[in-house]
C-alpha cells in the first residue's frame, strides 16, 4: 500500500534489475521517501525460482510482455517473439541467470565516445559493490554485495567434450569470464542461491521491504510523464482501476528497459517529431534519438544430433527421467532442474582481423525447434553463437498513444553486410570445433542448418534461417552528447530536468556479453550520481486521481 500521506522524494518506473537496485540504494536514507512502480505482478510464480522454469516464464503473460518484432527481411521475413520481464525483478526473473560483465574495452569505448566516468576502471568498483561472489573478494570480485554469483551445480559429458574440442581448436579453457578479457571457454557463473534463481527482487527488495520510506506498487501501467516548464514533475499511470498522478519534485528515474523507457518518453511527447505528430501526440521536447540505436545479440542456433551420450532430450522425454529430475531437485537442489539454460560458454574472435573476442557461445545439452516448444526426441546439443558487436541498428517506437498497445520493434537484424560476414565465419568456426577429436566418440551430425549449406551465400541464407534473439536489446535512449543521444553522462535526459534513465537503453554500444549485470552496474552508477547531487532540494510526491 502507498504511504498514508502519499509523499515521496523519488519515483522509479520499472522494477527490473535497475529499478530494484535503485529502490534499495535511494531508500537507504530514512529521511528520503521512494516509490517504485512495476507494471507486472509479484514474483511469487513458482517457475520463476526453479532455474529450468525459464521455459515456462518466457512467452507466459504472467511474467512476460510477450512482444513480437516486425517481420525481419534479414531473417527470411520471420517475426520473432521478444521476451521482456513483466514481474518484480523484470528480466532477472525470466533470463538465463548468467553472470557476465562484458569486456573492459566496452566501457573504455563508452568513455572515449564522450562519456567521462564510464571507463572500465570507473565501473569495475560498481560491479564489485553489488556482487557476492562465491570465491570471495579479490581484485576483480566483490563479496559483500547482494547479487549472488555461484558455480553451477550440474554438468554433462557432452559439454565437457565440447570444451575439450574448443581447446583442440585453439580456444583456451578459462575459469572466469569477468576479469575484463573474457576470451576462452568455460562454464558460466550464475545468479543462483543453492540451486534456486536469484533475481533482483530477492537481492535488493526483499531485504529492505520493511523500510517505512519505501513503497512498491505492482500492476501499475505507466502512461506518460507530465512536464512543467521543461521539468518532469509527475508520472501518469493506471493503478487499481484508476488513473493516478504521482508528482515528484526531486527526480523521476525511468528503469523500464530498452523497450519500455523510450515508449514512455514518446507517449510523453519526448522523441522524434515526425513520429509524435503522426500519432497525434503534442511535442513537448523534440529528441530525435529516442527509440533509435536498437542493438541486440542475434544467436545462430546450430544443432547437432549425437550418439553414445546422454542429453536433456532423453531425460525430459522419459517419464522416469522427469521423476528423477524432480526427486534430485527436491533432495539437494541440483540435477537438470537446477540448470541455467546455457551452462558452457566460449568467447572467441571470428577472424584474425578482430582485436578481441567478438563471438559468444552458449552451449546447451539439449535441442528444440524454438523456445516454448518441446525438446527434440533424439539426443542432441545446441551450440548457439552470437555476434557480440553487431553493426546493424534498429529501432523501437510506440504504435499508438495507448499505453496498453504493443510497440513496434524492428531490430533490423543482418541488415549490415558486416554482420552477414561474421555470421558466416561463426558457422564455419562452430563446424571446426565440432569436428575436433574430443567430440568424435559422440558422432555429431549437423541437424541445423545442415551441411549442404557451404558457400558464403548459402551461409548467409543459413543465418537468416536459424537466427533468433538472445534477449539482449539495448541502446534506445543512448548516452552521449551528439544530436541523436538521449541522456548525458550523468544519465540526465537532454533538455528535461528532473528526469534520468538508468537501464540498458542508455548503452551507446552493446556490451560484449549478457546484459543483466551491466544493467545493475548502470543502476549502481545512477544511485551514486543521484545521491551525490546534494544541491538538489528535497521534494515530495503526491498521488491524486486524474483522468488520462
Amino acid at each position: 500500500m502507498a504511504s498514508a500521506d502519499h509523499s515521496y522524494d523519488y519515483v522509479i518506473v520499472g522494477a527490473g534489475p535497475a529499478g530494484c537496485l535503485l529502490a534499495n540504494r535511494l531508500s537507504a536514507d530514512p529521511g528520503c521517501r521512494v516509490l517504485l512502480l512495476e507494471a507486472g505482478g509479484r514474483d511469487n510464480y513458482p517457475w520463476i525460482h526453479i532455474p529450468v522454469g525459464y521455459l515456462y516464464c518466457i512467452g507466459n503473460p504472467r511474467t512476460d510482455w510477450c512482444f513480437k518484432t516486425q517481420a525481419q527481411p534479414g531473417l527470411q521475413g520471420r517475426s520473432l517473439g521478444y521476451p521482456r520481464g513483466k514481474v518484480l525483478g523484470g528480466c532477472s526473473s525470466i533470463n538465463g541467470m548468467i553472470y557476465m560483465r562484458g569486456q573492459a574495452q566496452d566501457y573504455d569505448r563508452w568513455a572515449e565516445a564522450g562519456n567521462p566516468g564510464w571507463a572500465w576502471e570507473d565501473v569495475l568498483p560498481l560491479f564489485k559493490a553489488s556482487e557476492k561472489h562465491f570465491a570471495g573478494a579479490s581484485d576483480v570480485h566483490g563479496a559483500d554485495g547482494e547479487w549472488r554469483v555461484e558455480q553451477q551445480r550440474y554438468s554433462w559429458a557432452i559439454l565437457d567434450a565440447f570444451r575439450e574440442a574448443a581447446a583442440q581448436s585453439g580456444i583456451a579453457s578459462v575459469s572466469d569470464f569477468n576479469g575484463g578479457d573474457n576470451q576462452g571457454c568455460g562454464y558460466f557463473q550464475v545468479n543462483q542461491r543453492s540451486g534456486v534463481r536469484w533475481n533482483a527482487s530477492k537481492a535488493f527488495l526483499r531485504p529492505v521491504q520493511a523500510r517505512a520510506n519505501l513503497t512498491v506498487l505492482t500492476d501499475v501501467l505507466v502512461d506518460n510523464l507530465i512536464l512543467e516548464n521543461g521539468r518532469a514533475t509527475a508520472v501518469n499511470a493506471r493503478w487499481q482501476g484508476n488513473w493516478q498522478r504521482f508528482t515528484a519534485r526531486r527526480e523521476i528515474i525511468l528503469c523500464a528497459g530498452a523497450i519500455g523507457s523510450p515508449g514512455i518518453l514518446q507517449r510523453s511527447g519526448i522523441g522524434p517529431r515526425p513520429l509524435l505528430e503522426r500519432l497525434g501526440i503534442a511535442v513537448q521536447h523534440e529528441l530525435p534519438g529516442v527509440g533509435g540505436n536498437l542493438q541486440d545479440h542475434l544467436q545462430l542456433r546450430l544443432i547437432y544430433q549425437v550418439s553414445n551420450v546422454r542429453t536433456l532430450n532423453q531425460v525430459a522425454n522419459s517419464l522416469w527421467g522427469k521423476v528423477g529430475m524432480g526427486l534430485r531437485y527436491l533432495y539437494d537442489r541440483s540435477g537438470p532442474l537446477a540448470m541455467a539454460p546455457s551452462q558452457l560458454g566460449a568467447f572467441v574472435r571470428s577472424g584474425p582481423e578482430q582485436a578481441s573476442a567478438n563471438l559468444q557461445y552458449h552451449v546447451q545439452p539439449l535441442s528444440l525447434e524454438r523456445f516454448g516448444e518441446p525438446l527434440h526426441r533424439f539426443p542432441a546439443f545446441t551450440a548457439s553463437v552470437c555476434n557480440l558487436r553487431p553493426a546493424s541498428r534498429g529501432r523501437v517506437d510506440i504504435g499508438s498513444a495507448d499505453p496498453a498497445a504493443a510497440p513496434t520493434i524492428d531490430p533490423n537484424y543482418l541488415s549490415d553486410p558486416q554482420d552477414l560476414k561474421v555470421a558466416a565465419q561463426a558457422i564455419r568456426l562452430t563446424r571446426q570445433i565440432v569436428q575436433a577429436p574430443a567430440l568424435a566418440p559422440f558422432q555429431p551430425r549437423e541437424y541445423l542448418p545442415g551441411t549442404a549449406l557451404q558457400t558464403e551465400e548459402q551461409l548467409y541464407e543459413a543465418a537468416g534461417k536459424i537466427g533468433t534473439t538472445i534477449f539482449h536489446p539495448v541502446g534506445t535512449c543512448r548516452m552521449g552528447s551528439g544530436p541523436l543521444d538521449v541522456v548525458d553522462a550523468q544519465l540526465r535526459v537532454h533538455g528535461v530536468s528532473g528526469l534520468r534513465i538508468a537501464d540498458a537503453s542508455i548503452m551507446p554500444q552493446i556490451v560484449s556479453g549478457n546484459t543483466c549485470s551491466p544493467t545493475l552496474m548502470i543502476a549502481e552508477k545512477a544511485a551514486h550520481l543521484i545521491l551525490n547531487n546534494a544541491a538538489s532540494p528535497r521534494g515530495t510526491v503526491t498521488a491524486a486521481v486524474v483522468t488520462p
